[in-house]
C-alpha cells in the first residue's frame, strides 16, 4: 500500500511539473504577444499588467517573433468565428422573475354604478 502511495504521489508530482511548464510557456507567450500588439512598448505593457518592465522583457525574450505572430493570428481567427452557442440572457433578465399577469377582466358594475361581485 505504501508503494502504491509513493507511485501515485510521484505521478501527481510529474503531472504538476508538466502543468507548471505548460503554464510558464503560456505566460511567456502571452507576454510576447502583448508586447507585439503594443508595438514593443515595454513600459506601457508593464504598467497595464502591473508587472516590472524587466520581468516582462525577461519573460517575453525566449518567444520568437514568429511564434508571437502565430498566436496573434490564432486569436484573430478565433475572434472572427461566429459563435455557435445559444445566446445567453443578461443577468437582469435571468434574475428578474417574469411580471405577474395583469387582470384584464373588467369589473361588473351594478345598475346603480356600484361594484358587484362578478365571478
Amino acid at each position: 500500500m505504501a508503494a502504491a502511495n509513493v507511485l501515485t504521489t510521484r505521478e501527481t508530482a510529474t503531472k504538476a511539473a508538466r502543468a507548471k511548464d505548460e503554464a510558464d510557456i503560456a505566460a511567456r507567450e502571452a507576454a510576447a504577444v502583448a508586447l507585439r500588439l503594443f508595438d514593443n512598448d515595454t513600459e506601457l505593457v508593464a504598467k497595464l499588467l502591473g508587472v516590472p518592465a524587466e520581468e516582462l522583457e525577461r519573460e517575453a525574450k525566449p518567444v520568437t517573433a514568429a511564434r508571437a505572430k502565430e498566436i496573434i493570428e490564432m486569436l484573430r481567427a478565433r475572434a472572427e468565428r461566429p459563435r455557435t452557442s445559444r445566446p445567453r440572457k443578461s443577468r437582469a433578465e435571468a434574475s428578474d422573475p417574469s411580471p405577474p399577469a395583469l387582470d384584464t377582466t373588467a369589473p361588473i358594475l351594478a345598475p346603480d354604478g356600484s361594484r358587484a361581485d362578478g365571478a
